[in-house]
This record gives C-alpha cells, structure tokens and sequence, in this order.
C-alpha cells in the first residue's frame, strides 16, 4: 500500500477506536491494538511492517519527551531510591530470567539473552496510557522507572547482539559500554537542554520558541545515537531539564500553543503506534511455521509469567533496603497489594517489538543469524498479553486493592492557589505605585482578587465536608453491612463528586461575597489599559511566587504546570490572541 493510504487507514481506525472505546468502556490502547489485529487478516495490510528506525527515530523521541515534560521532578527526587534499581538492577534480573526460560525451551544462549533484552524494561507509553488508575505518587514511579530503564536494556542489547554475531565481549567493554551509554546519554541530553535555552533566552517568537522544543528530542536522540550513547536517556534528560527551565526562555502565549499540539500529537503517535502493534503482530504469525507456532506460544507465556513473577519478587525483596534507606514504610497487606498492582502495572510496549526487530539478520560471517524469527515471535506476543491481559486487568486489581483516598494534590493546589493569591494581594499596593495605576482600579482589583480568595476558601471547605460525608456513610454502610466472617464483604470505597474546578458541580459556594461592587459602571479605555497593566504585573508576580512554591519542594511541579496554564491563559486573554501568531 502506498504511505498517504496507510495514513488515512491509521487515521480512521484511531478515529473509529477513539468513538467506540467510552461506548464499550474499555481503555483506548486496547481497542486499537485489537482493531490492529483485526486489519492484520487482510492480506494487503499484512506486509504493512513497524520498521524499528521509524520507532526509535520518529514515536520514541516525540513520546518519551512529553512524558518528561509532564513528570514531576519532585517525586523522582522523593522516590529515587525506588526509581533507580527498578530502571536498572530490575532489568537486569528481568533480562537473565527470560534468558534462563529461554534456554529451557530450546533456544541459544545468546539469543535468549537479546530476547530477555528486549522484553526486560515496560514501555512508557504503555504505562502512560494504561496506568493513570494508579494512585498518584504509584503511577509517578512507575512513569520515572520506564523513561530511564531503556537505557539500562539497550546495554543489554549491545552486549547480547555482540556475542550473537561472535563480537568478542570482555568486562572492559561491558564496563565502557555502560559508563558511555549512560554518562554519555546524561551529558547530551543536558548539552542540548542547554543549547536550547540560551537560543531561546533571545527571541520571544512563539514559532520561533516552539520549533525549537519541537527538535530538541530529534537533536539529542540523534547525536546521543551518534557516540553511541542512549538516546533514550538523552531524551529523558533534555526533556526533565526543559520543564524546569521553560518558564524562563518561553512566553504565555508560545505554552499554550504547545499545550494545546503537543498532547494531540502524541495522541496520534500513540495510536498509530498501537494499531501499527497488532498489524506487526499479525505479520509475525504469518511469517512463523505452523511446526513451530506451538513451542513459540508456550515459550510466550512462559517468558510473560516469568516477567510477572521476577518484578513482584524483586520489589519483594527490595523492601528491607527501602527501609533501611528512610522510605516510607507501609501496613503488610497495603504493601503487598501496592506491589501486586505495580506489577501488572508494568506492561510492554513499541519499544520491545523495535529492539526485537533491530536484531541483525547475520552473524559476523555472513550466516544467517538463527533465532531471529524466535525472538520476534515471543517478543509481539509478550506484548500482546501485556496490553490485551494486564491492560484489562488493572482496573479491577486496582479497585480490589482499595487505596486510600489521596488528596495530597487537591490540598497542594488548594495551598498554592491561596498562597500566590495572598502575595499578589500583599503586594498590590507597591505593584500598583510601580505602574503608575490609579487607587480606583487597584481597589477594584483588590475587590476582585479577595472574591477569588473567598472562592478558594469555599472550594477547600466543600472539598473537606464532602470527606468527612462519605466518610460518615462509608462507616455507616460498613454498618449495616454483614459480617465479612459470614461471607459478606465491605464495599469499595465510596467517590468523592467534588464537581469541577470552575465550581459547577452544584456543591461548591460562595461562603462570602462583596455586596459593594456597581454591575452597571463601564470604565473607559483608560481605566481598562490601567487595569491591563496592574493585571499583568499581578500574574508575574503569581507567577514567582509559584516557582519558588516549587523550588522549596512545597508544591509538586505537575501542579505548577496546572496553575501556570490558567496564568497563560489569563495573559494571552489581556495582551490578545495575535500574540500566539
């Protein structure tokens, strides 16, 4: 088929999955892996393949820097001593215990070691897209965890390839390897960061700003690739260092265009990339032996339920050096449900299948490289089970483990909404002599500014007597509930409708209103340029006082992100839409 007919096909089946899925309440991914399946049996749309360059050069990059944009420095900071031995110790045991399940079914040495290789580290696409029913601070882990374990198994990777096509590998290489592989991904990603930020420190042109973040990904990933670093980490980094400097070398207007097409775009890569998954699967079928197909099926479930098992044991036994360490400790059985949700959790993805079809065709030689096939085979099919198995699963392990009601965000972006208002008000008298505004409009504004504080202290008040309602029938219904001894068993736990954040969901009011304000005064021009300036001068202000909320760890960064968009939003409505021109 020809690229622009791909394209229309792809774009109508993530249309039609994207119509269906709320009507048959299952997850978007899922449907469009299936709808990728379902195409597969046509045999023109068979031979359309996943070439892995397409993935590592145009999804990966694109994907794995917005998922870093739009992930919290504060809980990787908080968390790191969970982070970095599951993004690399754990794929390390992942990869040698398929390698081990490998070996048992027949296939080589090497082989099974580039298998375990490319099915070791979960996708964060995968989880992105799959694991938001996770408690907060459970998805943040995990979302931290499968940006960086890439890295740790395309290493791996190397090592295998290397032995499988009779490369000489010493501990030296293995060691340098590792060391230029991470140190170099880290130093390019932040040369890059770097690089793009004294660019943009120069112009506040909206496209100028956003082509520039636009090729920031490409241009990491590539000269990572280029010394044979990660690009992967490269990414990452580039990414994590942008959403923290970003505020300072881009304009309101250029983030909300960026906030408005990078989701979409993504939107699209992931789709995309889902139906490409159950085509690329189906092709995999076809092209295997029927003789063969049995052993292969079996080796898939295996090397699936070994992955399973090894990442439960391993957080497992990581508890102890957790504690040790000053994490947070945990009841047993809260602990134990935690780690089997974040098991299931950890699905696979596109970046599997692109490293099982990055293997070489040949060894060194010339001859062909045996197992190939095998290791594409099992790898589509891990990935199927991940997302068709775990996929629908999670939802219904993560009501059975009951977590607690989290409302450490809602209280933070209550905290810092009262808390840059507060300032803005402090400050309005000293901000309104430095821009020449006269005391009638700063009076308004004033007047305006406490109704907005008299509205956040509603909120935070709706919010805490909705609590302690369901609360209250939680306990009552717990009640009137038979004894579990007796075969019953207590509900889930009731949800909270606290309505929306504009305060339309019918419980959210006004505790306290200014009855002195004239609906009928129109000010004239000059008034409403004066009221331009001291608005803007207040949101700058807002504006620093939450980022230095972020700096001292008291608001997460995702938060800030919310608060900010509102802010942009706020400016771009004073200084006009021609500024996002």
């Amino acid at each position: 088929m020809e690229g622009l007919e791909i394209t229309v096909l792809l774009g109508l089946t993530i249309l039609a999955g994207t119509m269906l899925a709320p009507r048959i309440r299952v997850a978007l991914p899922l449907v469009l892996v299936v709808f990728g399946l379902l195409l597969g049996f046509v045999p023109a749309l068979r031979n359309v393949q996943l070439p892995p360059e397409t993935v590592l050069l145009l999804f990966l990059p694109v994907m794995l820097f917005w998922e870093s944009l739009t992930t919290s420095l504060r809980s990787i900071r908080r968390d790191f001593r969970y982070i970095l031995p599951m993004s690399t110790l754990l794929v390390v045991a992942s990869a040698f215990a398929v390698a081990g399940v490998g070996v048992l079914f027949g296939l080589p040495w090497e082989i099974a070691l580039i298998l375990g290789a490319a099915v070791a580290p979960p996708d964060a696409t995968a989880v992105a897209a799959l694991g938001r029913l996770l408690p907060r601070r459970s998805f943040m882990k995990l979302k931290a965890e499968s940006l960086t374990n890439d890295g740790t198994a395309l290493v791996l990777y190397a090592i295998a390839v290397s032995l499988a096509v009779g490369g000489q590998v010493t501990p030296l290489l293995v060691t340098w390897t590792v060391i230029v592989s991470y140190l170099g991904g880290i130093l390019v990603g932040a040369v890059v960061a770097a690089a793009a930020w004294l660019l943009l420190r120069r112009t506040q042109s909206t496209i100028t700003i956003n082509v520039t973040m636009l090729l920031v990904p490409f241009v990491a990933f590539l000269l990572a690739e280029m010394i044979h670093a990660s690009g992967v980490l490269a990414v990452v980094v580039a990414g994590l260092i942008a959403a923290y400097v970003s505020s300072q070398v881009t304009t309101a207007a250029s983030r909300r265009q960026s906030d408005a097409a990078w989701p979409f775009g993504v939107f699209l890569l992931n789709g995309a990339l889902f139906v490409l998954i159950g085509l690329e699967v189906q092709w995999v079928v076809h092209q295997t032996s029927l003789q063969t197909i049995g052993w292969l099926m079996l080796t898939t479930l295996a090397v699936w339920a070994a992955l399973l098992v090894v990442r439960f044991l391993f957080q497992l036994l990581a508890v102890p050096f957790q504690q040790l360490a000053g994490a947070p400790t945990h009841p047993l059985g809260m602990r134990t449900r935690m780690q089997l949700v974040t098991t299931v959790a950890g699905m696979r993805g596109a970046v599997s299948l692109a490293i099982a079809l990055s293997v070489p065709l040949a060894t060194g030689d010339g001859a062909p490289l045996a197992g190939r096939d095998d290791i594409v085979f099992v790898t589509a099919g891990v990935i199927l089970l991940s997302l068709l198995v775990q996929g629908p699963l999670l939802p219904a392990i993560v009501r059975w483990a009951r977590f607690p009601v989290d409302q450490g965000e809602a209280e933070e972006f209550e905290l810092a909404e009262r808390a840059i208002s507060g300032a803005a008000m402090s400050a309005l008298d000293a901000l309104a002599a430095e821009h020449g505004i006269s005391d009638e409009v700063r009076d308004r504004l004033r007047r305006d500014g406490y109704e907005r504080l008299e509205l956040a202290n509603a909120r935070a008040m709706a919010r805490e007597r909705a609590l302690i309602d369901a609360e209250v029938g939680a306990m009552e219904d717990l009640l009137d509930a038979p004894d579990p001894l007796a075969g019953g068993a207590a509900g889930p736990a009731v949800p909270v409708d606290l309505g929306d954040e504009t305060g339309g969901g019918g419980v959210l009011q006004m505790v306290a209103v200014s009855a002195d304000i004239d609906l009928e005064q129109r000010s004239p021009l000059i008034r409403y340029e004066e009221m331009s300036r001291l608005k803007l001068a207040v949101i700058e202000h807002k504006r620093g006082v939450l980022h230095g909320l972020r700096r001292s760890g008291a608001v997460d960064d995702l938060i800030v992100h919310r608060i900010s968009a509102d802010l942009d939003l706020e400016q771009v409505r004073l200084q006009g839409i021609e500024q996002l021109d």
